[in-house]
């Protein structure tokens, strides 16, 4: 039996269907609302990972992992105050991934598997060379991500640290940007709302207007595709071998204009859009991409959307089927 925690949102609700189609008994928590679809061998249970007395809630015995998404992030939170946002990173991304880890030791469970972002090693890429996952943490501390980071980068050695003192497999996932269909067309940046890059991108293709692409032409980012995330977390949680920090990406150069120029080929109506470079205006994206040689090596992670055309026709067909969508409506059963 494997624990989802944060089961209903982006990542999990991805996760459920590949655990599922290797007929594995799941039990998913939610936060909110309740999703409104069932499979056999899946179960929700409502739970609030920041209070300890949740887990009661949860099984007791024959659980062989718990995934945990479940937490606070940036770009789906508008901000009060700063104490008040740091307090609720504190309260949510670190005692509630120890409460999620006092589950696991508490009940035996073998494998504990961990999602934090790749902010935390990001200043590596004015290096030039692919990240590694073992590299030094480099914080950024100050902007809207830094109480973020510092609270993941907290959880982060607390389930080193009972992989440590208590033999838990600790597996954790550095993860950049992970493209598929969900919740990302608005997000908040530094408290205000704003439409998401890749959101943009569609909506102007669609409307076959002109889109900028703001600084170097040759600017490109590493990313990787949700459906290739969560077979990784299967692979990782099946392999003896895995343990520790992990990047999982496509591990190669992903060009912002070759980007642009495939979504508008992809999601064109009438009118193409034209390029328009504007190197003058400020971008402030570094250049990056992350080493994943280690996860290739301990559970042969191979991502299967390296193509960004192939993982844009299949975002397409995602979102015509109104998959992510559908978690709180009529799912699909195939």
């Amino acid at each position: 039996m494997i624990v989802i925690l944060g089961a209903s949102g982006f990542i999990g609700s991805y996760l459920i269907e590949e655990l599922l189609s290797h007929n594995e008994k799941v039990i998913g928590t939610y936060f909110g609302n309740k999703p409104n679809y069932s499979y056999p061998n899946l179960e929700f249970i409502q739970l609030d990972i920041s209070k300890q007395e949740d887990y009661d809630k949860l099984p007791q015995k024959d659980v062989s992992a718990v995934i945990m998404f479940a937490g606070r992030l940036p770009a789906n939170v508008k901000m009060s105050t700063p104490y008040d946002d740091s307090k609720e990173y504190v309260n949510t991304n670190i005692i509630g991934t120890l409460n999620a880890l006092e589950y696991c030791r508490k009940n035996k469970v073998k494998t504990f598997l961990y999602t934090t972002s790749y902010s935390d090693v990001l200043k590596h890429a004015s290096e030039g060379v692919p990240i590694k996952a073992d590299a030094s943490k480099m914080l950024n501390y100050t902007g809207d991500h830094s109480a973020y980071i510092i609270s993941k980068v907290c959880a982060v050695d607390y389930a080193l640290h009972y992989m440590a003192e208590y033999g838990l497999q600790s597996i954790i996932f550095r993860l950049p940007p992970v493209y598929g269909v969900g919740p990302h067309g608005i997000i908040y940046v530094d408290g205000k709302v704003y439409k998401s890059g890749i959101q943009t991108f569609i909506d102007k293709a669609r409307k076959g207007e002109d889109i900028e692409l703001w600084g170097d032409k040759n600017l490109y980012r590493d990313i990787v595709y949700v459906k290739d995330v969560a077979k990784a977390c299967y692979q990782a949680i099946n392999s003896p071998k895995a343990k520790g920090i992990y990047n999982i990406s496509n591990g190669e150069k992903l060009y912002l204009y070759e980007q642009i120029k495939t979504i508008i080929e992809l999601f064109s109506e009438n009118k193409k859009s034209n390029i328009i470079l504007r190197p003058e205006k400020e971008n402030n994206s570094p250049s990056y991409v992350l080493d994943i040689s280690k996860s290739i090596q301990d559970f042969g992670f191979s991502p299967q959307y390296k193509d960004f055309k192939k993982m844009m026709l299949d975002y397409k067909s995602e979102l015509k089927e109104g998959f992510y969508n559908s978690l709180f409506g009529n799912r699909r059963k195939d």
